[in-house]
């Protein structure tokens, strides 16, 4: 097999990994809560300003679990065109770029907003995406 296809297999996979820890942690752990307690019982009775129908905390654990399931996604349909289907993938210079474009945007979220290890895990990603991005340019 190319090393094309298992350089994208293996970003898609990390990205998929990191959805489903951050899912496993929205919904099972308080990693994503304040460490003041204080805060936290008060983000269970506010509101944001769009809506009383939900609290910061709600919207919060909503907010979460949509970004797991986003990044998820990602790996899944990423991972199953470069294992399954990937001369349709390197046909398609939209989904290369769509693939690294969005995987540049979660880069630069972990620079800028999270913490160290989905930083590294991104940025691997990213590297293996964009090395198998180069071969599949390199033998076109």
């Amino acid at each position: 097999m190319p090393i094309a296809p298992l350089l994208i297999a293996v970003s898609a996979t990390i990205a998929g990994l990191l959805g489903c820890a951050h899912l496993l942690y929205t919904f099972t752990s308080n990693k994503f809560d304040p460490r003041d307690a204080v805060l936290t019982e008060a983000l269970k009775h506010v509101s944001p300003v769009i809506s009383k129908e939900t609290t910061m905390a709600r919207a919060a654990k909503g907010f979460h679990a949509s970004h797991s399931f986003g990044v998820m996604l990602f790996g899944l349909v990423y991972g199953y065109l470069s294992l399954w289907h990937f001369d349709f993938l390197r046909q398609s210079p939209f989904l290369l770029g769509l693939g690294m474009a969005v995987l540049t945007g979660y880069l630069a979220l972990a620079k800028r907003y999270w913490f160290s290890i989905p930083l590294r895990g991104i940025g691997l990603g990213w590297a293996l995406y964009g090395a198998g991005l180069l071969a599949v340019l390199g033998s076109v």
